[in-house]
């Protein structure tokens, strides 16, 4: 997904790429309220022979193994290398 920024209660949809038959036939990113989420949809058929679609929202992802980066701190370059800034 490129640059769209995404106004309160809006949102996009693309096409998923599915790697099993039970992933969601679409993807995307909308805004309830001032809080993101994800959006999963499903194309389904009732028994009825009615079509659907299914959605599920959910908070977005956040990997458990990325770390966050510690800010970088500039020391003074003119101070000797066992001399501390403080």
């Amino acid at each position: 997904m490129s640059n769209f920024e995404t106004k309160d209660n809006s949102g996009a949809l693309f096409t998923n790429n599915k790697k099993a038959e039970n992933h969601p036939d679409f993807k995307g990113k909308c805004r309830v309220n001032g809080v993101d989420m994800e959006v999963a949809v499903w194309s389904k058929t009732s028994a009825k022979g009615t079509q659907y679609m299914s959605m599920s929202f959910s908070e977005p992802w956040v990997n458990p193994n990325a770390q966050a980066e510690a800010p970088k701190q500039d020391l003074p370059q003119d101070l000797p290398s066992n001399e501390m800034p403080f």
